[in-house]
């Protein structure tokens, strides 16, 4: 039985073995660990900085997600096609082809919600990753017509923030945020989203954005696939870090102590851990945030939840369909932008295809019964238009929209670092064969040129790096469902794919490959 963890080295802490091709699958270590080692590996380098290692490395200017090799993934399913029909289409060969797929959708209560494809970006909160590449990720999503959520934590982190009686009056962050998304919003499809946890709450966060920045969509956040903690960053300013903990936040270690001062001062560690306290869900406490937050004018309320035991992502379900909320979000384990801690991110929380696939059967659950379903999306590792396909098949009719983080966010920083390289004139041999300017390298230039003249050379290059990653995604997608003959999301079902293992057969209830169609085939041959 092979093993599904990687286990004391890893390039996310780092630390490598002495001897790489020779280690025990159990511990991880080397299989002769020898006196006199400097400790490169992960024992070895916890020896000396401790905690630290605790984290993904170099924090704050990286992604991160688990390496564990789980049992059943997406690859364990394959994609029907078919030969026969066309759903959402007339079955004409010269009107049934893929560039007429609409992947258009409606969410919300009243389907008031429009987006021009079936992506969100889950929270992107406080982290530096984020707030360096905002511009590219909320303009990207503006101009794709999709959604983008603002995450946790941006006005507790802002440091111009002004806080009177424990509630935030105004964020010049979380301000700026908004206002690049609305800045390039076209003809109201996308929407920008603003996520809080319990500090935020705390502070007012949702009240604030809906009263003084315009915010119509919130997001209720239980957790993420990531972590079942609290969000986590580093801060290399003891300055902040002390204005962060008199905020109220968790700070680690102790930035008002003045034996720390003194280390700090010297060098001894370079950052501050700021930590978010975890939520405490009940029932009631849950319906009556979601009235509050009606009362304070929002329009649509979401919620986030996270790769937790079955019990609550029954909780979230139900919670959420008698809460009536608009759309919830459920993130599989392994996933993550970051925050994380690295064996927590291995080594906690349902995977994906678990979960999506019990979500899948407590939505059934309750369609049966005829109790109200919000939107679905689902999250935790998509990248590309199979995986998205698969994903929405898996669950349909119930799952709608496919969140993605990490993938965007690196569209998002090639396209600045394409840029960045331009103006420098440093483009590295395999960029500079399509060409030295932005026209000729990005391949979705002249469209947007077109869409928005003079405007185009406002556009951030990180923004056309996410439009230009979600094209492809688009016409990717569009090419497995013409194959498939479904033109448009709502015909998408479970029979357009099949298992390719019996586990994974077992465990989301969709056929096994040599099991599908069975009934349909007996009929043809014995007709």
């Amino acid at each position: 039985m092979p093993t599904f963890t990687r286990l004391n080295a890893s390039a996310a802490t780092l630390t490598k073995n002495r001897t790489e091709d020779s280690r025990t699958h159990i511990s991880g270590m080397c299989v002769t660990c020898v006196d006199g080692c400097i400790g490169m590996c992960e024992i070895g380098k916890s020896a000396y900085r401790g905690a630290e290692v605790i984290y993904p490395q170099p924090f704050g200017i990286i992604t991160t997600a688990s390496e564990k090799n789980y049992p059943v993934d997406y690859s364990h399913f394959t994609i029907q096609g078919t030969v026969i029909g066309a759903h959402g289409i007339e079955a004409d060969s010269d009107k049934a082809i893929f560039p007429n797929v609409d992947l258009e959708q409606r969410i919300g209560h009243d389907k008031g919600i429009k987006v021009k494809l079936p992506f969100v970006i889950p929270g992107l909160g406080s982290t530096q990753i984020a707030q360096t590449n905002w511009d590219g990720l909320a303009v990207g999503a503006a101009i794709t017509g999709t959604i983008v959520t603002i995450g946790e934590n941006v006005c507790g982190m802002d440091v111009n923030s002004v806080i009177k009686n424990g509630r935030v009056v105004h964020s010049p962050e979380l301000e700026r945020r908004v206002r690049l998304f609305k800045d390039w919003q076209k003809d109201g499809y996308g929407a920008v989203v603003v996520q809080a946890n319990v500090e935020d709450t705390r502070l007012g966060v949702h009240e604030y954005a809906i009263e003084k920045l315009g915010v119509e969509i919130v997001e209720l956040k239980w957790g993420q696939g990531a972590k079942d903690i609290g969000g986590e960053v580093k801060i290399r300013d003891l300055k902040k870090a002390q204005l962060l903990k008199q905020r109220g936040y968790v700070v680690l270690p102790d930035p008002e102590d003045p034996n720390v001062i003194k280390a700090f001062e010297r060098g001894v560690f370079h950052e501050f851990e700021r930590h978010s306290r975890i939520g405490m869900v009940t029932e009631e406490s849950f319906m009556k945030r979601v009235e509050e937050l009606r009362k304070a004018g929002a329009k649509y309320i979401f919620l986030k939840t996270g790769a937790y035991r079955p019990a609550d992502l029954a909780r979230a379900v139900k919670y959420a369909s008698k809460a009536k909320i608009d759309m919830l979000t459920v993130d599989g384990a392994g996933g993550g932008t970051g925050m994380s801690p690295w064996r927590m991110m291995n080594e906690w929380g349902v995977p994906v295809v678990e979960l999506h696939s019990l979500l899948y059967r407590f939505c059934d659950i309750l369609a049966k019964k005829g109790e109200y379903l919000p939107s679905i999306a689902i999250a935790g590792g998509f990248t590309f238009e199979d995986q998205i396909f698969k994903g929405l098949a898996l669950g349909a009719p119930y799952f709608q929209m496919i969140g993605m983080a990490r993938g965007p966010l690196a569209a998002v920083m090639v396209g600045k670092t394409i840029g960045k390289r331009i103006k420098e004139g440093d483009l590295p041999v395999y960029i500079e064969r399509f060409g030295r300017t932005i026209d000729e390298i990005f391949i979705t230039a002249p469209e947007l040129r077109k869409e928005y003249g003079e405007r185009f050379d406002e556009i951030p290059t990180g923004a056309i790096g996410l439009y230009t990653y979600y094209q492809r995604l688009a016409q990717g997608l569009r090419q497995l469902m013409c194959g498939a003959r479904k033109f448009a999301l709502r015909y998408l079902t479970r029979n357009d794919i099949a298992a390719l293992t019996k586990e994974a057969a077992e465990i989301s209830g969709i056929p096994y490959i040599m099991d599908a169609d069975k009934e349909e085939v007996e009929q043809i041959l014995n007709s």
